[in-house]
């Protein structure tokens, strides 16, 4: 079913939506890094769902319990392990589609592959699942710290509503001021007022992350089919509700020619660099050691608060209705898990890179 994600810093993630527990199981981290819990709950606190007005409204606190794998506050080198409790379950909330398939959702496609399938919330294809990605991209994050690598990600789109600077002209630091992680204040309070108009309208609407990767190594990824930006690309697409990738120039790129678009290479006190940054601190495959950007584009979030027509597990017609918990706009909350799989990705690179070694 494909649970598992990296290859010497690797994760294997389980549990359903509305199961007893969510969990992750990370191998592959070093021993002897100093693990901070509270790092790790200030992540899972930045997903959590019942947030804010405009995020779902399920209370989950997300806390976790670390079973193995650290000893006085330090990584053994073995198995890691994070179980996180659901404790908001209201699974009647999806009795009336037991054998409804509703639209733009995995009902349909997991029935029919499986022959079986969790109605409550999607179960094991819920985006709930990706509570136990940013715990274990939290300790992916701290494992970063030890070398420098710094990864920010913020709301730059909702609708068509786009905020009109680059992240080298943002204060990157403003992201977490408000609740919809746009580091921009006025673009942030018009962002804010179309999304609440939106769910008030029992709708929902799409948006766009930007993540930006500082300090990263000079030769990180492979020139072929492991290339940097590949894996990169294959950790947001397996986000749900991720739609598209692009990084450094992205689709933008095709509108210049090659004259504007190369980037010149110089060499300043002992650093080679390169001048402008198209590329998005990759070529080739292999990290160049610029800044590294990239965009993940989000739908609008399948469920909505209106009636819909679908078929039942018979094939007959019916209607769907809109029900439970969900988020009018998956894009703030979809911030921290940007940043986890990103630096799911550079962790395990840099231990490829290092040996899996410190």
């Amino acid at each position: 079913m494909g649970n598992s994600f990296g290859k010497l810093f690797k994760i294997t993630t389980f549990g359903e939506s509305h199961g007893k527990a969510l969990g992750v199981i990370v191998d592959g981290c070093p021993a002897g890094l100093v693990l901070d819990e509270e790092k790790i709950r200030l992540e899972m606190q930045r997903r959590k769902p019942g947030q804010s007005k405009i995020t779902t409204q399920r209370k989950e606190e997300d806390e976790i319990q670390i079973l193995s794998g650290t000893f006085e506050g330090k990584t053994t080198g073995t198995p890691i392990g994070i179980l996180i409790p659901n404790a908001d379950q209201k699974s009647k909330d999806y009795s009336h589609i037991a054998d409804k398939f509703r639209p733009s959702h995995a009902d349909f496609t997991y029935s029919e592959k499986y022959g079986i399938r969790d109605y409550r919330g999607g179960g094991r294809s819920s985006a709930r699942e990706t509570a136990a990605r940013v715990a274990a991209g939290a300790i992916a994050k701290q494992l970063l710290d030890h070398y420098g690598v710094i990864i920010q990600a913020y709301v730059s789109q909702v609708g068509e509503l786009k905020l009109q600077k680059n992240y080298a002209q943002l204060d990157l630091s403003k992201t977490e001021e408000n609740i919809v992680r746009c580091p921009d204040p006025e673009t942030a309070e018009s962002m804010i007022a179309l999304i609440d108009a939106v769910r008030k309208d029992r709708d929902t609407i799409g948006g766009t992350v930007t993540c930006v990767i500082k300090n990263t190594p000079v030769g990180l990824g492979e020139p072929v089919f492991d290339r940097l930006h590949a894996e990169l690309g294959k950790a947001m697409l397996s986000i749900n509700a991720v739609k598209g990738f692009e990084y450094g120039s992205g689709f933008e790129g095709v509108k210049m020619r090659g004259s504007e678009h190369n980037d010149a290479i110089s060499r300043e006190g002992g650093k080679t660099h390169t001048l402008t940054n198209h590329s998005g601190g990759i070529q080739g495959g292999i990290s160049n050691g610029e800044d590294i950007y990239f965009n993940v584009a989000f739908k609008p979030v399948a469920t909505i608060m209106q009636d819909q027509e679908s078929i039942n597990e018979a094939g007959e017609t019916v209607v769907v209705s809109g029900k439970g918990r969900h988020d009018p706009c998956v894009v703030p909350r979809a911030v921290p898990i940007v940043e986890a799989m990103a630096a799911l990705v550079l962790a395990d690179y840099i231990l490829l890179a290092k040996n899996n070694k410190l």
